[in-house]
């Protein structure tokens, strides 16, 4: 059984100490004390607003920590602004429930499911988070040639080709680029991404789903 280690982070002590007691009779769950939330797997945030300082308090979390291994953020909340839904989400923020419709038992089944990589948004949510990634795709992205996967749109069309096992002659042609178009292309994102040859780079960018 895997042990998930969760601090919990809210305003008002009597809603932490109760969040607090609840989790620590469960035997797959170690609470860790509030000022070392930065070294834990689940951070449980319970306000009743998300206000700015509350925003605040989770971004300070997400710079303490490395974003790659740090903890994930569950947060309970009856108010909590769509505008800043991108936000959270860059900082760890992978499950957003209604505090007054959460009970002790899908409180600890968020907590769990968190530890083990599950996300969960509202629906309301997440027809807002699509909306907004759609927006900066069409207004950000788009315009100056990069895709949600941080490439560039002629480099999903040279690692596409790539992928289907083309030489740099025939996607040339294909393309209509010089041959040193399509290595410098080829060169220039396997140095910004530190990818160590053409199939690394394939690989990377499948993973990313650009191709």
């Amino acid at each position: 059984m895997k042990l998930v280690k969760v601090a919990v982070l809210a305003t008002d002590p009597i809603t932490r100490a109760g969040a607090v007691s609840l989790l620590g009779t469960r035997p797959e769950l170690r609470v860790l004390p509030e000022d070392t939330a930065s070294a834990a797997d689940v951070v449980l945030v319970m306000e009743e607003h998300v206000t700015d300082r509350v925003l605040s308090r989770v971004k300070e979390l997400a710079l303490e920590s490395d974003r790659m291994t740090g903890p994930d953020l569950v947060i309970v909340a009856d108010h909590f602004r769509e505008s800043d839904l991108m936000t959270a989400i860059e900082c760890g923020v992978v499950a957003i429930l209604p505090r007054r419709e959460t009970g002790g038992a899908e409180l600890v089944s968020a907590v769990l499911a968190a530890g083990d990589g599950t996300a969960s948004l509202p629906p309301r949510l997440q027809g807002a988070l699509l909306s907004q990634v759609q927006r900066m795709r069409r207004d950000v992205l788009e315009p100056n040639g990069l895709t949600l996967s941080g490439l560039a749109s002629r480099e999903c069309d040279v690692l596409r080709l790539v992928a289907e096992g083309y030489g740099t002659e025939e996607i040339a042609s294909k393309l209509c680029y010089s041959e040193r178009t399509v290595k410098n292309v080829l060169y220039g994102l396997m140095t910004r991404c530190g990818l160590n040859n053409r199939a690394h780079a394939v690989a990377y960018a499948l993973r990313a789903g650009a191709i």
